[in-house]
């Protein structure tokens, strides 16, 4: 393969992720440059970038997902290569077309790899037909006048799923059968939604599963490896909440089974640059679930673990670079876990918070990837995850106790955030042994519940918020001098 060397990239992103990539950009002597609209004005990205490109759109959504738009103005700026992060464009084959055809280098997979693997069917009968194992299932495109009759035939449990999906919008669980046609219009009106495609697909549903993703890297020269797993079990509305390496679930030969059928399933799809590919694991089998065709959110654990900088790995082979490091050189050193800060109040079914950042001081001595500071604002304009503590250990319970401890020091105010949750969650002594599923939190609703403060300790927490307000120090200073001076009163 032909070098395609670059020595800036534009990170078509925001928030943690952003400064993330433009930290290893920076790092390696690159120009780091990004994207944002008016509302990241005063993001840490922008701040960090040396060159910060402003974007418009009828919504700030809109401008992160406007792919014409970026390409121009990359391309207008002079920008080699572009980063797409996670969300946003970065599993989409049209923007990464486009970004080749304007000359530039698109830092992820090829158009064909993420289109297969971003149709969730397709990918699905890919890795079925090369022996690879998925769970029992019926596909809507193979047959759709049949589909209901089909998937009712799998039997319950059941998990409908939108072809075209992903992030857990639009699944919808069935156990019970006489429910299936109104499971099947909702999900499908979901996939719509979210997605503009109705197509849907049915499998067994693996009861209390467990969670698995195994990170995979690619180049050009045929050369794939893996760089062992993360377990990702602890979700919330199939959205992830804490992550880790290595698995507490998996026995050394399910390790390696496990991983070396991600590496294959790679390796079969010819895939390049870096992936994960997930599977759902209960009862002693896997099941293939899908590949994501870029950088994961949890990606640190798997740096932690392996002391490989994954966002340096993609950036050396999209330059067409070999991995230069073969399977048996990568090997996994203690435990890691990721929690994520979400500006969410848990006592209230989790349901979204903002407000200013009044005070902001993440803990000290660990991996802090946040993408706010003092003085922005967290608005309903993004996802409300605010910040990832990464932690590492020599063993998990080492893990799990500065995990507990960065959360104690972490220090933001202004904006409510699931820190308290996670505390609790992070305490409890099934995760403690490692006996987790995607349900467990459904299973704990009192982990979300704040505990009550006793009467006194409520003052006490009263008078000291009272004591920081202008009004009140004000009335306070205002005693005069001599009547100062006399002291306390006594009869």
């Amino acid at each position: 393969m032909t070098a395609r060397p670059f020595t800036s990239v534009l990170v078509a992103n925001r928030g943690e992720i952003a400064v993330r990539i433009l930290r290893t950009v920076q790092a390696l002597g690159m120009e780091g440059m990004v994207v944002y609209h008016a509302a990241d004005a005063g993001s840490p990205a922008v701040r960090m970038a040396d060159r910060a490109i402003e974007i418009s759109g009828a919504t700030p959504v809109a401008a992160y997902l406007d792919a014409a738009q970026i390409v121009a103005k990359a391309s207008a700026a002079g920008a080699q290569a572009i980063h797409p992060g996670y969300g946003f464009l970065s599993e989409n084959a049209e923007f990464a077309k486009a970004v080749a055809e304007a000359g530039m280098v698109f830092v992820g997979p090829t158009p064909e790899a993420i289109e297969l693997m971003g149709d969730k069917v397709r990918a699905r009968n890919f890795v079925e037909a090369r022996g690879f194992p998925v769970a029992p299932s019926a596909i809507e495109d193979d047959d759709p006048v049949s589909f209901v009759d089909r998937a009712r035939a799998v039997g319950a449990p059941l998990l409908i799923k939108p072809s075209a999906g992903g992030g857990g919008k639009g699944m919808r669980i069935v156990r019970d059968l006489a429910l299936l046609d109104e499971e099947i219009e909702r999900g499908r009106s979901e996939g719509l939604r979210y997605f503009g495609d109705g197509r849907l697909y049915a499998e067994r549903y693996v009861e209390r599963p467990r969670h698995i993703e195994v990170q995979v890297l690619g180049d050009a020269h045929g050369n794939v490896v893996h760089l062992f797993e993360r377990e990702c079990s602890i979700q919330r509305r199939f959205q992830k909440v804490v992550e880790e390496s290595p698995s507490p679930g998996l026995t050394p030969e399910e390790r390696t089974q496990i991983c070396d059928v991600a590496a294959g399933i790679a390796r079969a799809a010819n895939y390049r640059n870096a992936g994960t590919v997930e599977f759902i694991y209960g009862a002693g089998e896997f099941y293939f679930l899908e590949m994501n065709t870029r950088l994961q959110v949890e990606h640190p654990v798997t740096e932690e673990v392996t002391g490989i900088d994954l966002v340096a790995e993609q950036l050396r082979i999209a330059k067409g670079e070999p991995l230069g490091y073969g399977q048996d050189e990568i090997c996994v050193r203690g435990h890691a876990i990721e929690v994520r800060l979400y500006a969410e109040d848990s006592a209230r079914d989790f349901s979204p918070t903002t407000g200013p950042i009044l005070a902001y001081r993440p803990p000290q001595g660990i991996r802090v990837d946040s993408g706010v500071a003092e003085g922005g604002a967290v608005t309903a304009n993004f996802d409300p995850m605010l910040a990832k503590v990464i932690v590492h250990g020599d063993s998990r319970e080492q893990a799990i106790e500065r995990a507990k401890q960065a959360l104690a020091d972490f220090v933001l105010l202004g904006c409510k955030t699931n820190a308290g949750f996670l505390q609790r969650l992070l305490a409890d002594p099934d995760f403690a042994a490692g006996d987790m599923h995607t349900g467990s939190i459904a299973e704990k609703p009192w982990l979300a519940q704040e505990p009550e403060l006793d009467q006194q300790r409520l003052i006490e927490l009263l008078g000291a918020a009272a004591l920081l307000l202008v009004p009140v120090r004000t009335a306070a200073d205002a005693v005069s001098l001599q009547h100062a001076a006399m002291g306390a009163w006594r009869n």
